[in-house]
């Protein structure tokens, strides 16, 4: 019964935590709007969606992490693992700036908004999904 109701939510929960990771990544472009040589970063988000429904995990292989000491601890960096699976895009340059920069702030602050809206849209749909759970169980 319960693996019916998490089938049954699956979808919305995937996709509220994709656009929950797409919303970090666009503050994060905003964030570093005056940083140089800063690249905007994007994912295209029905792909990425696909692919976390698919259950593909991220095909980037983590990177060894050079060591200029033995006493230092060896590890493994994730790199640009990208976000569900799906690699991270670079933002195609709407206006070049001097500084290698390319973030576009309206561009950016659309986005923004609206993957916020969207997210939105996407609680409201869980919201009925569950209050139609709770009228096929309540008595009445």
């Amino acid at each position: 019964m319960a693996a019916k109701l998490d089938d049954y939510l699956r979808f919305n929960e995937t996709a509220l935590n994709l656009r929950a990771q797409r919303q970090q990544l666009l503050a994060s472009n905003i964030a570093n709007a005056d940083t140089p040589n800063y690249k905007a970063r994007d994912i295209d988000f029905a792909k990425t969606l696909q692919g976390a429904m698919a259950g593909k995990s991220s095909t980037v292989p983590p990177v060894e992490l050079a060591r200029t000491s033995s006493a230092h601890i060896s590890g493994k960096a994730t790199g640009d693992g990208g976000i569900g699976g799906s690699p991270l895009l670079y933002r195609k340059e709407t206006q070049s700036s001097v500084d290698g920069n390319t973030v576009d702030m309206d561009v950016e602050r659309n986005q923004f908004t609206d993957n916020a809206v969207r997210y939105e849209a996407g609680i409201t749909a869980v919201n009925a999904q569950i209050k139609g759970l709770l009228a096929a169980i309540q008595p009445g």
